[in-house]
Order: structure tokens, then sequence, then C-alpha cells
């Protein structure tokens, strides 16, 4: 007897490597996504500006990172946003200031597909990857969380569905539906009961790897990994013969790798 709903994601048409330089803007579940790669050695830009939730926001800092990417990777929080009464223009931060300054109002499916239709068309020559995060925004009510994610969810949807080729289609990533339909368990959460766990993450990053990254680029990663464990160690005896040893092991290994991973530092 099968006691989950395994969410079916088939492999996409193309692959990540460790050539690509990979850009990620969006909630928390990016930030999540990108230190997994970093764990991993990718070419990581994550949020330069710190998290951001909405499909405004995101597209406000869009031009901070696509230029030098080779993928991007978008995720929407929120269709909630909150509009400067001085400007009529959406913030990416309330900075502390009164909450009456601002107008706090929900995008519609229309606003955010007029806005990023014309992004995934100047950034044609890159490879466009959408989720929707799984966080829920308990602050804007169980309700209407549920009707800004699917706001999110049909705003993707239109976006995918009116690209004028193949090359430029973006895809999807479900990583909300992992969350709520697979796992759909408090015990995938953390302690807030909002944010996926530690072993969620895990979870939802094995099905990224397996969607995105071919055979040959996994066997590559196990090899940095190993790595990244080496300098990560902490040593129960600091500063003894074999504590210098195995650091000494760690910076050849560093070396040998960065003939033909460059970008290690």
């Amino acid at each position: 007897m099968n006691f989950r709903t395994a969410v079916d994601i088939k492999p996409a048409p193309w692959q990540i490597g460790y050539k690509d330089k990979i850009a990620l803007l969006g909630s928390c579940f990016s930030d999540n996504i990108a230190r997994k790669m970093s764990e991993f050695y990718f070419q990581v830009t994550c949020n330069p500006t710190g998290t951001l939730y909405n499909p405004v926001s995101i597209a406000h800092h869009i031009d901070d990172v696509a230029p030098k990417a080779d993928v991007v990777i978008i995720t929407f929080g929120t269709a909630w946003v909150y509009v400067d009464k001085a400007t009529n223009e959406v913030v990416d931060n309330c900075q502390k200031r009164p909450a009456t300054d601002f107008i706090r109002r929900r995008l519609s499916i229309e606003e955010i597909v007029a806005l990023w239709q014309p992004i995934i068309a100047r950034y044609a020559d890159k490879r466009f990857i959408f989720t929707v995060s799984p966080i829920r925004h308990i602050k804007d009510g169980l309700h209407e969380n549920n009707l800004s994610k699917a706001i999110l969810h049909l705003a993707v949807e239109q976006l995918i569905l009116s690209a004028t080729s193949a090359s430029q289609r973006p895809i999807y990533f479900p990583a909300y539906e992992i969350v709520m339909d697979e796992l759909r368990d408090y015990r995938f959460y953390s302690d807030d009961m909002l944010h996926p766990s530690p072993v969620a993450i895990s979870f939802i990053w094995q099905q990224f790897v397996g969607a995105f990254i071919s055979a040959s680029t996994q066997k590559e990663m196990e090899t940095l990994r190993a790595l990244w464990l080496n300098r990560n160690h902490r040593s129960l005896y600091p500063g003894s013969a074999e504590d210098e040893a195995f650091k000494k092991r760690t910076e050849q290994q560093l070396r040998a790798l960065q003939k033909d991973y460059p970008w290690l530092v």
C-alpha cells in the first residue's frame, strides 16, 4: 500500500551543468535551493539585494542578475503587494515606515503576465525556471494565502503557454505540490509550521536534481560535495598534526579541482 501521493516530475528538456551561471530570485525557497547548489559548488547568485516575495519586487531586480546568467530560477511567494501612496509604486521593503503610508492590494493574473512576458522575451537567451513557494504567508490569512498562491500558479501557467517558441518556454518546477501533496505532513515543517523543514528541503532538492541535472553532472557533484565537506570539517583537535595533514590534503584537493572548475576559491 502506498501512503503518499508522488508528484510526477519528468526530466527537463535541457539540463544544468557546472559551466552554467545560475541566478535565483524570490522567496525563501530560492535561498534554500541556492544554499544547496552552493554546497555542490555550482556558480550561483541569489537575491543579492535580499529576499523578495512578490512578482513585481522580483521584476525590479531581474536586471541585477539575469544579464550574466545562463539559467534564471524565479520563485514567486505571494501576490500581495504594498503600494506607496506617495509614488503609487510597489515597494520591495516598507523600511519600517508606518502602515498608513501604504495600500495593500493583491496583484491580478493579468498584471503578473503583462509584467513578466516582456522580461522573458528580453532575456530570450536565458533558460527560465519558475516555482511557487510552498511557504504559507499566514499573516495574509489562510484563505487569502490560498487565493494568492492560486493567482501565482495561474500566472506562471499563462507565461508558459504564451511562450512564442519552445526554446523560450519557461519550465515550472512543482516545489509547491511536493510539499502540499507529496509530503503533506507537519513533520516536514519547521517549528513555525510554515516553512519546510531541512528534511523537506533536502527532498525537494533531490527532485530538482532528478529533473534538471544529468547523471554525468551528478557524478561531478559527488566529487565537489566531498571537497565542500572537507573544507567545512571541524576538527576535534585543532592544530594537531592530524588536523594540519588533513588541511594540507584538502588544499591539494582544491588545487587539483581548480583546473577544471576555475571559479573555486
